[in-house]
């Protein structure tokens, strides 16, 4: 036993337990009420869930947890959708209302507006009246002709027939470019079966001409209106820079010009020769109207300039029906003879050589060209592709026959552009180098064949050069110099024009001018 200690309590050992028991003098638990009210509240209904697992205290909490859950489920609020009061369906009456005072019936004839019925004050007319006259733009299309716009807006056959003529004998049908808009008037016919008369017809014929076809007296008469026109050559300068093309472009020159540009260059020199401390030089004609309007042809002009000299000088030159490339010094290539098919020094000879791939001597039947992947292959001159695919050891082969019995050969290629049939012109792309069949890399084999039988490729030249001499060489050097006289963007200032002056329309103008002239006595 012990004995009590200072808390106020007494203890008893008892075996292996220890049991503490209240001290007499401390007060005593009130008990419970009877009845059912002590019953209910000595009736533990939320115990901890976590103790005496299993007992009928554990399942009573379990009971009362499950009613609560679903309780709570059970008085969860409706998350539909809140319906609110429907509005009626308009009528057919309601709707016919509503859509005349809409924007959308304008796509329909503009019958906007609200309609009244027939009464004695609105009656339907028999014949509505007709408008005076009706004005329309037509457009020109692509591979449009100028009768079938006329027939197409209306125009009578007569009339139009007319306005033909008098339009063709100022300018060419030819020469006006699709999407040209054609500004026609139509006037009041003399009855409903019979056409409406042209009143007036307006349109741009070219950059430097307006025409007009109008009603006077009863029938229909021209009237140009020329426009002044200024034709200065566009030159464009600027350094070369990490790309040609680019740099040509921010300079503000088209991207075909560019393109004859890259091809004349590199009809000269390898484009990898070009440095960025170079300087471009390019001129193309351009055309411009003092309405705004401007033209930009073809490339007159290709020239590259190192360390302030001319290296390249290309000039556009016509000789007889055909133009070329001639030189500054006057040198030039004609065209119809051989040309180098691409741009690359030879690496290997017509004749007998021991092959790289098989190990033995055997004849090589052409000469091989250095070349990258992708290199444009061009072909030697004009004439008609007679095959297009793959040949054996060849891998991607093209021949070109040219006529008398000459036909070209080229093999190795990457990928075949000409198609079987299909007729090419000098220095038209085919096809790009590759290392296509026997081929140790990418290179360009090509051959030249006489009646079927394989020549030596060198035997031929490449290109024949036209000399120009005499009256031929003065106007081309004064052509020359006066591309050169350009200053760059002097196509783009402003225009100067000069208008002839005109009379004076009234009498009282005359005679003041008249005044003014006079001598003073």
């Amino acid at each position: 036993m012990f004995e009590r200690n200072n808390a106020g309590f007494a203890a008893s050992a008892n075996g292996m337990g220890i049991v503490f028991a209240k001290a007499a003098h401390e007060p005593k638990r009130q008990s419970a009420p009877a009845g059912w009210r002590g019953k209910l509240s000595a009736l533990d209904l939320v115990p901890d869930l976590g103790d005496d697992i299993g007992s009928l205290r554990w399942f009573r909490g379990l009971a009362t947890l499950t009613l609560l859950s679903v309780g709570a489920l059970a008085l969860v609020p409706d998350l539909g959708p809140v319906y609110g009061a429907q509005t009626s369906m308009p009528t057919a009456s309601e709707l016919e209302e509503a859509r005349t005072q809409m924007i959308m019936p304008l796509a329909y004839g503009a019958d906007t507006g609200r309609r009244m019925a027939s009464n004695d004050s609105v009656r339907a007319l028999t014949n509505s009246p007709e408008r005076p006259r009706i004005e329309l733009t037509a457009i020109l299309g692509q591979g449009d002709g100028f009768a079938r716009v006329l027939q197409r807006s209306g125009v009578g056959a007569s009339d139009a027939s007319r306005a033909l003529d008098l339009v063709s004998s100022a300018a060419s049908l030819n020469e006006i470019e699709p999407g040209t808009p054609i500004e026609i008037i139509l006037g009041r016919r003399t009855s409903r079966d019979a056409p409406r008369p042209l009143e007036s017809l307006d349109f741009r014929a070219r950059l430097d001409l307006h025409l007009a076809v109008n009603r006077a007296g009863g029938s229909l008469q021209l009237v140009r209106k020329p426009i002044v026109v200024d034709d200065t050559p566009l030159r464009i300068r600027g350094t070369v820079g990490s790309s040609l093309y680019k740099s040509a472009r921010a300079a503000g020159a088209p991207p075909e010009a560019i393109q004859s540009f890259l091809k004349v260059i590199a009809g000269r020199t390898p484009l990898n020769r070009v440095t960025a401390t170079d300087e471009f030089d390019i001129i193309i004609s351009h055309r411009r109207a003092e309405t705004g309007e401007v033209e930009a042809g073809q490339l007159l002009f290709a020239g590259i300039e190192r360390d302030g000299k001319g290296w390249i000088q290309m000039l556009n030159w016509k000789t007889g029906e055909s133009s070329q490339w001639f030189e500054a010094s006057g040198v030039g290539e004609s065209r119809g003879q051989m040309g180098r098919p691409v741009n690359g020094a030879i690496t290997s000879y017509f004749g007998m050589r021991r092959h790289p791939i098989l190990g033995y001597k055997r004849m090589h039947s052409g000469v091989d060209f250095k070349g990258t992947y992708g290199t444009p292959i061009y072909a030697a001159t004009d004439g008609a592709v007679a095959y297009a695919g793959r040949k054996g050891g060849y891998g991607n082969f093209v021949q070109l026959n040219h006529g008398a019995g000459l036909a070209t050969g080229y093999a190795h290629m990457s990928r075949i552009v000409a198609a079987p049939g299909q007729r090419v012109r000098q220095g038209q792309i085919i096809g790009y180098v590759g290392s296509t069949g026997l081929s140790t890399g990418p290179h360009l084999h090509y051959e030249l064949y006489r009646n079927g039988t394989p020549i030596n490729p060198m035997s031929v030249t490449f290109t024949q050069r036209a000399q120009l001499a005499g009256g031929d060489l003065s106007r081309f050097r004064a052509q020359l110099n006066r591309l050169k006289s350009i200053k760059p963007g002097a196509a783009l200032a402003p225009m100067a024009v000069k208008r002839p002056k005109l009379e004076a329309d009234r009498e009282i103008d005359r005679l003041s001018a008249t005044r003014k002239t006079a001598p003073v006595s």
